[in-house]
This record gives C-alpha cells, sequence and structure tokens, in this order.
C-alpha cells in the first residue's frame, strides 16, 4: 500500500484542523472550571492561555494575508506541509510574545476575571 503526497497532506491537514478545535475546547474547558474557588495560579494560567491563543489567531491572521497570492502559484500539497509547520512556529511565537510583552494585557484580562469570579488573594482580599 503506497501513500502519495495529496493522501499524505490531507492527513495533515485533518490533523491540523482537529488540533486548532482541540485547543480551542481545551481553553473553554479551562475557563468553564474556573470559580470563586479558583487559586490565582489557576486563574493567571488560564489568561496566559487565552492571551497566547489569542496572539496566535491574530499572527496566523496576518500570516494569511501576506501569503495569499503565494498560494495560488505552488503545489497544495506542499502548502499543507508548509502550513502545518508555520502553524506549530506561530504557536510557539505566540507563546514566546505574551510571555515576552504580553503580561500588561494578561494582567488585564486576569484583574477583569478575578473579579468576575469573586476569586480573592491569598491573604483573603480580593
Amino acid at each position: 500500500m503506497s501513500m502519495g503526497v495529496d493522501s499524505i497532506a490531507a492527513m495533515i491537514d485533518t490533523t491540523r484542523n482537529s488540533a486548532a478545535v482541540n485547543s480551542a475546547a481545551s481553553l473553554k474547558t479551562s475557563a468553564n472550571g474556573l470559580s470563586s474557588e479558583s487559586t490565582e495560579e489557576e486563574l493567571m494560567t488560564v489568561c496566559k492561555d487565552f492571551a497566547s491563543y489569542f496572539v496566535e489567531e491574530v499572527l496566523k491572521e496576518v500570516k494569511e494575508n501576506m501569503t495569499l497570492n503565494e498560494d495560488e502559484e505552488e503545489d497544495s500539497s506542499i502548502g499543507t506541509l508548509k502550513d502545518f509547520h508555520m502553524d506549530s512556529a506561530i504557536e510557539l511565537i505566540a507563546d514566546e510574545i505574551v510571555d515576552q510583552s504580553g503580561s500588561s494585557f494578561t494582567q488585564q484580562l486576569f484583574e477583569q476575571m478575578k473579579r468576575n469570579y469573586g476569586i480573592t488573594d491569598s491573604d483573603g482580599t480580593e
């Protein structure tokens, strides 16, 4: 049984789509798991994950808009392979952006969610 490049590209495309859906579902599950009993660390983790996901989606849109004409000129199977690796790189870059310079956005999100869920500091204050 031989597998062609198009078959491999289709499998990668399916895997990439599943990963995106799973990432969003995981983030939603994490956020839904928050309550007034959640710790500040749990809340900050969810906020960082959301900020990273948000930046990742923005970067993917930028990449899509910048490479729109390039995609028409290349073989679709090669494009799928390139997109798969590019999405992985974008995910890593998004995490790094949030870690390096996204603290303001993450902190604002953290403070708002802390108020919304009524999560108190370790010393008992909100």
